[in-house]
């Protein structure tokens, strides 16, 4: 895969809130990712930023303002198919509302020791942890369907544009 000439065809967001020793995951009811487990999250529409992306997305998925969402991650995705997606990662330790169910996704809480790896996409489970760890990530994955082919995960400090300084 040459990342180096690489650009995505959409930009998304997701958003994990968390209280606690708790964060909130969803089962995903239509779209990319259907009944898998995510966090809340979806497409930027134009003129949106990431972070306002992050906070309407999460609102409307679940009721749930996240307050103050600090990104996270970068991760580029590239499907076998040629679907290729950037996606911010937020974490947000507040919010207002709580959380139910839409048309979208049905919202749980979960410990973070407990987050169910089996049911999500298979790169969760190498940055994910990290991330609600505190650590900033750029990451980089090719799947072809639901199988991960190739990862690149690299600790770092990133600008909006997702250019990494690895740490």
């Amino acid at each position: 895969m040459d990342w180096n000439n690489w650009s995505p065809l959409e930009e998304a967001v997701l958003c994990f809130v968390c209280s606690g020793s708790k964060v909130l995951l969803i089962e995903k009811k239509r779209g990319l990712g259907q009944g898998k487990i995510n966090a809340p999250g979806g497409r930027i529409e134009p003129g949106e930023t990431p972070v306002q992306a992050a906070i309407r997305e999460t609102r409307e998925e679940v009721g749930i303002t996240p307050a103050i969402p600090r990104q996270m991650a970068v991760i580029d995705f590239q499907f076998t198919d040629g679907y290729a997606l950037r996606c911010h990662v937020f974490v947000s330790c507040k919010h207002e509302g709580s959380a139910h169910e839409t048309p979208e996704a049905i919202p749980f809480w979960c410990e973070q020791s407990q987050i169910p790896y089996d049911r999500m996409w298979a790169d969760d489970k190498h940055w994910l942890p990290r991330v609600l760890a505190g650590e900033m990530l750029r990451c980089r994955f090719v799947f072809d369907g639901d199988q991960m082919l190739d990862m690149q995960v690299q600790s770092g400090i990133y600008d909006w544009n997702g250019e990494v300084t690895v740490l």
